[in-house]
């Protein structure tokens, strides 16, 4: 089951509450005001695996900036 997050307008507090699809939305807060509403976020994404890199995505463009950084670093002799 989701669970929703709701905010008071007369106290102003923010509290979640875990309900079905099909339960109605609530409509008084804990205190007992009347008029809550819910509050959308927006969700978490995490990207995992290769790909999600802008030197990985777009090689073709960065091909020669990536050489010319590459053979900078073998040249050196530390």
């Amino acid at each position: 089951m989701p669970v929703y997050e709701y905010e008071c307008p007369v106290c102003g507090i923010r509290f979640e509450k875990q309900q079905r699809f099909a339960d109605p939305p609530l409509e008084t807060c804990p205190e007992g005001h009347p008029g809550v509403r819910r509050v959308f976020s927006p969700a978490g994404i995490i990207f995992k695996g290769d790909g999600w890199y802008i030197t990985e995505s777009r090689k073709s463009r960065n091909s020669g900036k990536e050489k010319s950084e590459t053979s900078l670093d073998t040249s050196r002799s530390d």
